[in-house]
């Protein structure tokens, strides 16, 4: 029998964890002193909302995703909740929308100004009374607009639709009894067509957020559910927990059939909660657990054996909790795939920390940053409710990409086509008339598109300076960039010219020998 070695080619063997430097971090925060295993955090490309102790009622701080350094003790907070914030979530097709839940037993939907939150902010756009015991988790659906999910104490699934005139909304479109004991953690998958829990009975179940139908529940005694997460399309699920014998332990699951694992794996003897984060662009699974230094990663593949286990990130700085930034936030010219921030206690600190893949080209790397999920639903609330189902719309992440490029998940439409291109397809007598328009369009925009986009940071830079020694090395570094690119612009460009002038001499030739 011949050996072969175990040897697994991934263009994510390597990638590595930068934290950032201490001028980048957010300090003098004074994160929440509560035991609640939540992330306690969360992230958009504008804003960052971080759950804080204060004395009486509940609040959380949020702040400009640029405003580092030095956070002023006396920053206003939104506060109007009379229990502690248990959980708080961005809506993901709105930036300025942010849900939160609270010992109170309401949900609370707040809107952030769009030039951050410049004084406390007490009244909500809507409060959702329902629950007759705390709420400890909510979570938006990922593809529906305007539809929210929460579960508390009184071991109830609650679904919410927001876009209704009342202010306080008081009956949920339904009500989810299918738990005996207090739900952990909430997850669904890629279009919202499944939502999977873990509960305190250890058990994870799976069934349709519409209907309240239960499809699917665990009844292993080997593995014991904390967290729990949909592996995007990959119809499986993994949950991290404890083994029979108290070790810490992750497991994967078919999610047709959750009568055992499909595969498990022993971590270490630690009591700290594993929160897992999975992208579903690269197929990396990161798990971070609640009061470690490290995160762990690995690639998930469909075959077996499944996971397949990378390396860790390790630091001394003990996270309590773990804020993620949507994929349409990462600086895709250092080639960051995945943003944490971490929250660390011990110092009231927030600290970024960039999983980067390393390339020696500076240029945007398409084969990591395929097309993924964007702030767009991709049906209303009223479409949901009445039984449709949609994957996300999908957006690209190269720099300078149109609105136009995004594209629903499954549609069969290619990201790149434009709505003409479309129509013309479709009617193959106006192909010739727009193509000839497309090739103008793209001739002007070749010529327009680098003045302009330099114009427009400098018009930006006229209008508002930077106030700041962060501000002003960040925009040097974009204008670093900006010059980069059309530098390279123009070597292409020259390259062109000299092909064409090579060409102009050789039909001169084959003409003058005729």
């Amino acid at each position: 029998m011949s050996w072969r070695p175990q040897y697994r080619s991934s263009k994510y063997r390597h990638v590595f964890g930068k934290p950032a430097t201490k001028e980048n971090c957010y300090d003098g925060v004074p994160i929440t002193r509560s035991v609640h295993d939540n992330h306690l955090c969360t992230v958009n490309p504008r804003f960052i909302a971080v759950i804080t102790e204060c004395a009486g009622g509940g609040a959380f701080l949020v702040l400009s995703i640029n405003h580092t350094g030095k956070v002023d003790p006396h920053h206003p907070r939104v506060s109007g909740h009379r229990g502690n914030v248990l959980d708080i979530k961005w809506n993901p097709f709105n930036d300025f929308c942010i849900a939160s839940c609270s010992e109170d037993t309401t949900v609370k939907i707040w809107d952030i100004p769009e030039h951050g939150v410049l004084k406390n902010i007490t009244v909500p756009r809507k409060e959702l009374q329902g629950h007759s015991r705390r709420v400890g988790l909510i979570e938006w659906h990922p593809t529906a607009n305007n539809i929210i999910f929460s579960t508390g104490y009184d071991y109830q699934v609650m679904v919410w639709k927001l876009d209704v005139p009342e202010q306080v909304i008081k009956n949920p479109l339904r009500s989810i009894s299918v738990h005996s004991d207090v739900v952990l953690s909430m997850s669904f998958n890629t279009d919202g067509s499944r939502l999977a829990t873990s509960c305190k009975d250890k058990k994870i179940r799976v069934f349709d957020p519409r209907t309240g139908t239960l499809l699917q529940e665990t009844n292993c005694k080997s593995h014991k559910a904390n967290k729990v997460l949909f592996l995007g399309n990959l119809k499986m699920l993994l949950s991290t927990g404890n083994s029979r014998w108290n070790h810490r332990q992750i497991a994967l699951w078919d999610q047709e059939d959750l009568s055992q694992p499909s595969y498990s794996e022993d971590l270490d003897g630690s009591s700290g909660v594993l929160f897992p984060f999975y992208d579903p662009d690269t197929h990396m699974l990161y798990i971070a657990g609640k009061g470690d230094g490290n995160i762990r990663y690995y690639e998930i593949s469909p075959e077996k054996p499944y996971v397949h286990y990378l390396t860790e990130y390790r630091s001394f700085l003990p996270q309590k909790g773990m804020g993620v930034m949507p994929k349409r936030g990462l600086d895709v010219c250092s080639c960051e795939i995945f943003r944490f921030y971490k929250l660390v206690t011990i110092k009231s600190l927030i600290e970024p920390l960039s999983m980067i893949v390393p390339r020696r080209s500076e240029s945007y790397q398409e084969d990591i940053y395929p097309m993924t999920a964007g702030n767009k639903p991709s049906m209303t609330a009223d479409e949901w409710i009445g039984g449709l189902d949609k994957g996300p719309v999908m957006m690209s992440l190269r720099p300078g990409s149109k609105l136009d490029s995004y594209v629903e998940l499954g549609s069969g439409k290619d990201p790149t086509d434009s709505m003409e291109t479309q129509h013309s397809r479709s009617r193959p007598g106006l192909s010739l008339l727009i193509q000839e328009r497309l090739d103008a369009k793209e001739g002007n925009a070749r010529k327009e598109s680098p003045p302009t986009s330099l114009n427009g940071q400098l018009d930006s830079m006229h209008c508002s300076p930077p106030k700041t020694e962060n501000e002003l090395r960040q925009m040097f570094y974009k204008q670093q960039e900006e010059i980069r690119r059309l530098k390279e612009q123009l070597n292409q460009k020259d390259v062109r010219i000299k092909q064409l002038e090579l060409e102009i001499k050789n039909v001169r030739n084959s003409q003058a020998n005729l």
